[in-house]
C-alpha cells in the first residue's frame, strides 16, 4: 500500500498507563485507531478495556503516556471539549425529558439555536427510524427503542469518533442481532470512527474492522476478526476466542511438516508463519473445533485422536461436542447437526476426531 493510501491515525495511545493506587489497570498501551474504522476492544472483566475507553473519553486521566486526537494531545482536555461522545451500557437517557429533548440535549449544551437543534434532532430520529416516538417519555420505550435514542443523541452533534461501552449487553438476543445491523450500517454510511468495548466475541467479530484483545491491562493481539480467530498470537487469545483445542508438546521432527509430540499422541503440522523451529522446541498446537472432523471409524486424515463422548450443546444447525481424551483433558468438535444424524453418540461412546496438518496453528513462547 502506498503512503498516500495508508490509513490515517485519528487516535494515538503512546505508552499510556493508568494506575489506581497500587493497582495498574492499563499497562503501557500503544495503539493507533484509524479514521473511519470500526475498532472493537475485547477482553474479560477487569482487563482494562473500559478504563482505556474512559481515558479516551476524558473521564479518566492517564497516569503516564500521551493520548492524541487528530494529532493534538488531549490528556488535560475535558470530556466536553473533546467531542468524543459515548453510548453507555446503561444508555444514561434523561427520564425527565422526552425522546426529542433527549436527542437535542447535546446541541443545547453547545448553544445551538432552538429551531436548528429541533430540525437536526428530528433528522436523526428519522434516520434511526424512530421519528414517530419524538414526543414519547423514555419510560414508554422498549430496549431497542431506547438504544436508538441513545445513538441519535450521540450522533446528532456529528462527531468524528463515537465511543460505545457494551451498549447491547442489556438487550435480548434478537435485538442484539438487529442493533448490530443498525450500528454497522450507520458506521459505514457516516464514515465515523467507532470504538466499541465488549466482552462478546460475536458482537466484536460481526461488526469490526479490527479487534484489540486485552488481558490484565495489556494488549495481547490486534488484528482483523479472521486473523485473530484463525491465528491467535498467545495461549490466552486461543483460550479466549473461539472454540479452540490446545495441545501442548515439543517438536520431534522438522521439514515440510513439523512432527509434534504431545501427551495424547504424535501429530503433524504445517506452520503458516515463517518461523524456524528446532528439535525439542516447546509449543502449543491450536486446533479450532470447527476444523475437526468426526467419525466412528479410524479416519484417513493426517492427524487423529480417539475421544470419549461426554455431552453436546445444540444451537440451531450447529452442535458442539464435548469429549475427553485419554489423558483426561477436554476436546471440542463443532459440526452440523445433519452430519451427526447417523452417528450413535451417547455418553461414554468413543469416536475419532481428525484434522489436516494445515489446519493447526502453532504458538511458541520462545519464538517471535
Amino acid at each position: 500500500m502506498s503512503a498516500t493510501n495508508a490509513p490515517r491515525p485519528l487516535v494515538s495511545f503512546d505508552a499510556v498507563s493508568k494506575r489506581y493506587g497500587s493497582v495498574i489497570a492499563v499497562h503501557t498501551m500503544n495503539l493507533e485507531i484509524y479514521e473511519g474504522e470500526f475498532l472493537a476492544i475485547m477482553g474479560p472483566s477487569g482487563c482494562g478495556k473500559t478504563t482505556s475507553l474512559r481515558m479516551l473519553a476524558g473521564l479518566e486521566e492517564p497516569s503516564e503516556g500521551e493520548i492524541q486526537l487528530d494529532g493534538q494531545r488531549i490528556n488535560e482536555i475535558s470530556s466536553v471539549e473533546r467531542d468524543t461522545p459515548m453510548v453507555w451500557q446503561s444508555l444514561a437517557l434523561f427520564p425527565f425529558l422526552n425522546v426529542q429533548k433527549n436527542v437535542e440535549f447535546g446541541l443545547k449544551m453547545r448553544a445551538i439555536p432552538t429551531e436548528e437543534r429541533q430540525q437536526r434532532a428530528r433528522r436523526w430520529l428519522e434516520r434511526l427510524e424512530i421519528l414517530e416516538l419524538a414526543d414519547r417519555d423514555i419510560s414508554q420505550l422498549s430496549g431497542g427503542q431506547k438504544q436508538r435514542v441513545a445513538l441519535a443523541r450521540s450522533l446528532v452533534t456529528e462527531p468524528r469518533i463515537l465511543l460505545l461501552d457494551e451498549p447491547l449487553s442489556a438487550l435480548d438476543a434478537n435485538l442484539v442481532v438487529r442493533m448490530q445491523g443498525v450500528l454497522s450500517r450507520l458506521q459505514k454510511e457516516l464514515g465515523i470512527t467507532f470504538v466499541y468495548v465488549t466482552h462478546s466475541q460475536s458482537e466484536a467479530f460481526a461488526m469490526s474492522d479490527r479487534v484489540v484483545i486485552m488481558s490484565q491491562g495489556r494488549i495481547e493481539q490486534i488484528g482483523s476478526p479472521k486473523a485473530i480467530y484463525r491465528s491467535p498470537a498467545s495461549r490466552f487469545v486461543a483460550d479466549f476466542v473461539g472454540a479452540n483445542n490446545i495441545l501442548s508438546g515439543s517438536v520431534t521432527g522438522t521439514g515440510d511438516a513439523l512432527g509434534i509430540s504431545t501427551a495424547v499422541g504424535h501429530f503433524l503440522c504445517n506452520p503458516s508463519a515463517a518461523v524456524d523451529y528446532s528439535e525439542a522446541d516447546n509449543l502449543d498446537m491450536v486446533i479450532s473445533a470447527d476444523l475437526v472432523q468426526i467419525s466412528m471409524e479410524n479416519p484417513t486424515l493426517q492427524n487423529s485422536l480417539r475421544c470419549r463422548f461426554i455431552s453436546e450443546e445444540f444451537v440451531g444447525s450447529i452442535v458442539t461436542i464435548f469429549a475427553e481424551l485419554e489423558d483426561g483433558s477436554d476436546f471440542k468438535v463443532q459440526a452440523r447437526q445433519r452430519d451427526l444424524a447417523n452417528m450413535a453418540l451417547e455418553e461414554g461412546a468413543t469416536f475419532f476426531a481428525s484434522w489436516n496438518a494445515s489446519d493447526a496453528h502453532l504458538i511458541s513462547p520462545n519464538k517471535a
